[in-house]
């Protein structure tokens, strides 16, 4: 998977792809994270830093973004998720807003017509959150780029678009309740009907007070799965910034003081190694949690 932030000479694209193939090859001696999750932090910043125009830090985050995705395929990553686009982005200035929007529209219509490529790599992509919130055309390329890469298995792409934590645990308890109010249902439908040998029609009245939401239904249908290994968030913040709130309770979080666009290859081996080094903990904890 070839991506990177400029034209360089092929003598050295090569020699950096070889120098990373030998760090990979230590590296994957020990346990590599299933699932990597990202905030993208600090790229206004980062353009305030370097004086850039308008746009241009988060042009700079998007081709960080690309470099570190290279390296999540490369090391054998399943899942990389990223934070995107928040619903509370939406209460920022409109015009900032909008490039946004118009950035991410851009971008994904780049991978629509490089769908050929994303699909020689074995990639899906998937887009998570509440994705009624985005606009018209930037919904319709989400759902194309979706479809034609539904079928992919060897890494899976998260985009959390217009996601809070709080809304995603909103939509799966609305979603759990839904369910287990249908099986409800359908369980007193069979009891009465075994007992009168009719079927029944049951009040719906009865339905409202049943709580019984089940755990796993509730992780069932939370937008991202499975847990997060590894959080890192650039800029040396250590919030959660309403993502990931219920996926992280066994998962390391990295705080590199690197502004989004600076993140690196050294930043996700030292993320590696952080979370080799807290792999039997994290294992022990994952089974006291069952």
């Amino acid at each position: 998977m070839e991506l990177y932030n400029g034209e360089r000479p092929s003598v050295f694209r090569l020699l950096g792809k070889y120098m990373r193939k030998g760090l990979y090859g230590i590296l994957t001696q020990g346990p590599i994270p299933t699932h990597l999750a990202f905030i993208l932090d600090g790229n206004r910043r980062f353009a305030k830093k370097h004086k850039l125009p308008e746009g241009g830090g988060h042009k700079a985050g998007f081709l960080a973004l690309l470099n570190v995705l290279t390296y999540c395929y490369e090391l054998g990553v399943k899942y990389a998720t990223i934070y995107a686009f928040s619903i509370d982005n939406f209460r920022r200035k409109p015009h900032e807003v909008q490039y946004v929007m118009d950035l991410m529209l851009e971008k994904i219509e780049g991978m629509i017509m490089e769908e050929s490529i994303i699909n020689a790599y074995d990639i899906c992509v998937r887009f998570v959150g509440n994705l009624k919130l985005l606009s018209e055309p930037v919904k319709t390329a989400a759902d194309q780029i979706m479809r034609a890469t539904a079928n992919n298995s060897k890494c899976v792409l998260l985009l959390a678009v217009c996601y809070t934590s709080t809304d995603e645990i909103v939509h799966a308890v609305e979603e759990s309740s839904e369910l287990n109010s249908n099986e409800v249902c359908n369980n007193q439908e069979l009891e009465e009907a075994n007992a009168t040998g009719s079927s029944t029609v049951i009040q719906t009245e009865n339905m409202e007070s049943y709580s019984g939401i089940k755990l796993v239904d509730l992780e069932k249908n939370t937008y991202i799965n499975p847990y997060p290994d590894v959080l890192i968030r650039a800029s040396g913040e250590t919030r959660l910034s309403n993502y990931l709130l219920w996926q992280t309770t066994n998962c390391i979080l990295y705080s590199p003081y690197a502004l989004w666009p600076e993140i690196g290859l050294r930043h996700v081996v030292w993320s590696v190694i952080n979370f080799q080094r807290h792999y039997s903990y994290l294992e022990k904890h994952k089974e006291y949690l069952k």
